[in-house]
This record gives structure tokens, sequence and C-alpha cells, in this order.
């Protein structure tokens, strides 16, 4: 089991390459920009299917 996370460690510190601050804070902006695309998208599908389903329950009722 200690030779696992030392393993674990050495594979952390050695072998692994971090992304700089420039990379991280773009990758940042990147999945802001497409949540709030998505959150759009989802918006209006929602709405559409509101209008939709209020045609239909005063057509029926």
């Amino acid at each position: 089991m200690f030779k696992y996370f030392k393993d674990s460690y050495n594979e952390l510190v050695n072998k692994v390459t971090w992304p700089s601050f420039q990379q991280l804070a773009g990758s940042t902006k990147v999945v802001m920009v497409a949540s709030v695309i998505f959150a759009l998208i989802v918006l209006v599908m929602d709405i559409t299917f509101e209008s939709i389903m209020n045609g239909i329950y005063h057509l029926l009722g």
C-alpha cells in the first residue's frame, strides 16, 4: 500500500504536465462561454416547449 502512494506521488510530481496559469485561464473562459451558450439554448427550448404546451391546453380546454 505504501508503494502505491509513493508511486502515485512520483507520477504526479515527475510525469504529469500541469497547465500554466494562462492555459488554465483560457480553458476557464472557454468553459464559461460554452456554459452560457448551452444555458441560452436550453432557455429557448424551454420557452418554445412552454408556448407549444400552452397552445395545446388552450385548444383543449
